[in-house]
């Protein structure tokens, strides 16, 4: 028995629907960008906002890369820093020479100047893949990191270079002053780079850059050079991670060597992983969550770090799809219509696996502040609630409620893992894969 091939008339109405979804989601987003400042509007807020777009332009960049390509790199803050130090050079010379050229175009500049050291420096990086490319871009990392402390002419030393971005051409009448126009500056080059990202992986090349990352001598089978798809790669990657360089350069009218180190690396290392490689939204969630915590942390605990690394750790071991991954598993269950059924485990499951995290952070907490006092009183305000980190109350209530909270949220995971099995054999029944 044959089945009829959909026609070209019942193609075009799936084809068109999903056009103007996919136009639809770019229009909610800009509307979104636009209206956010309309809502929160504190000035805390809006430099938030600034530092999480500048955070999404770079997680993205560093996707093209690990994401998109398969290359792990523990120096990607090489290509941020040196379009921060462009931008701030270019604003400079702009100032002092009455150059018409107007804030808005000069992020470029950090992108040229990421672009270009990457094209420089990337032919002979990407000749080899996996650890071996890891620890070269490391060594580069480290090296350039180094020499910024060195080449005060180019760096500033330690004090870095500054600048001031009311001094170059107004436009529109603008002069960018108000941290609400810096926002909708560094909107405006987050729409752009984000839809250029997007655009790329949408391409041949994107597919090609996936197929390198999972098959490098098949792709040399049917005539392509893996070492030149790694190359253009790990070029519009210091191109984009310029780009929000130049964007924190302008936003805090500064340059320094803080933009080039290990720590910047590191953070959006962590921003793309937990926010998931797989999928382009993932490292915008990624660097959405990271940021927030990194200005939320630093204000309430000395050992923030450590808390990124059990975040990182955990979604490593448990979730390797990071958040976006856990977020498209429900997508099966939510078409068949059997996500319902999980719902019920995951609210049983949510008090003691809070209260198991508020008993891992009571501990960490009591021993930072136990060690940091050296054994003197200091208190510690948790959700509220004052603990002394040297009683021994404080030290039974974290014992307790991590060991206690650990075994009966463990009793309800098995309870989530057996409501899901149900849920994705009902969605496979359906015709989903689940």
């Amino acid at each position: 028995m044959s089945v009829a091939a959909p026609s070209a008339s019942d193609i075009r109405p799936v084809a068109r629907s999903q056009s103007l979804k996919f136009y639809g989601i770019w229009v909610i987003v800009a509307i979104g960008l636009v209206v956010l400042p309309v809502i929160f509007s504190s000035g805390g807020s809006l430099t938030s906002f600034s530092l999480i777009g500048i955070a999404i332009i770079f997680a993205l960049s560093y996707n093209i890369l690990l994401g998109q390509t398969g290359l792990l790199s523990f120096g990607h803050a090489v290509y941020y820093g040196l379009g921060g130090f462009a931008v701030v050079h270019m604003m400079n010379a702009v100032a002092a020479h009455g150059w018409p050229l107007p804030l808005p175009f000069i992020p470029l500049v950090g992108g040229l100047g990421g672009f270009c050291f990457a094209a420089v420096i990337g032919w002979v990086m990407t000749k080899r893949a996996g650890t071996v490319f890891a620890m070269i871009s490391l060594g580069i990392g480290e090296l350039v990191a180094s020499s910024s402390l060195i080449l005060r002419s180019v760096f500033g030393g330690e004090s870095g270079i500054t600048t001031d971005r009311t001094a170059l051409p107004h436009m529109f009448g603008w002069s960018f002053g108000p941290q609400i126009q810096v926002y909708y500056l560094i909107a405006f080059w987050v729409m752009i780079a984000a839809i250029a990202m997007y655009a790329l992986t949408r391409t041949p090349f994107g597919r090609i850059c996936n197929a390198v990352r999972d098959n490098p001598e098949r792709v040399e089978f049917i005539g392509y050079d893996p070492h030149v798809v790694r190359y253009l790669s790990y070029c519009f990657a210091g191109l984009f991670a310029g780009i929000a360089g130049g964007l924190t350069a302008i936003n805090f009218e500064i340059a320094n060597s803080a933009y080039l180190g290990a720590v910047q690396s590191g953070l959006v290392l962590f921003a793309t992983f937990i926010g998931g490689t797989a999928y382009f939204f993932g490292p915008i969630l990624g660097a959405i969550l990271v940021t927030y915590l990194q200005l939320g942390l630093t204000s309430l605990t000395t050992v923030w770090q450590l808390y990124f690394g059990i975040i990182f750790i955990g979604i490593v071991m448990f979730a390797p799809g990071g958040i976006a991954g856990i977020l498209m598993m429900h997508r099966p269950l939510l078409r068949a219509g059997t996500l319902g059924t999980v719902i019920p485990s995951y609210l049983l499951a949510l008090l003691p696996t809070l209260v198991l995290v508020g008993g891992v952070i009571l501990g960490i907490e009591t021993i930072a502040h136990y060690t940091a006092s050296q054994g003197e009183g200091n208190v510690i305000n948790l959700f509220g609630i004052p603990f002394n980190a040297t009683t021994p109350s404080t030290w039974i209530i974290a014992i307790v409620t991590t060991i206690g909270g650990f075994l009966v949220a463990r009793m309800t995971w098995r309870r989530i893992v057996e409501a899901w099995d149900r849920a994705a054999r009902g969605a496979r029944d359906q015709g989903y894969l689940a």
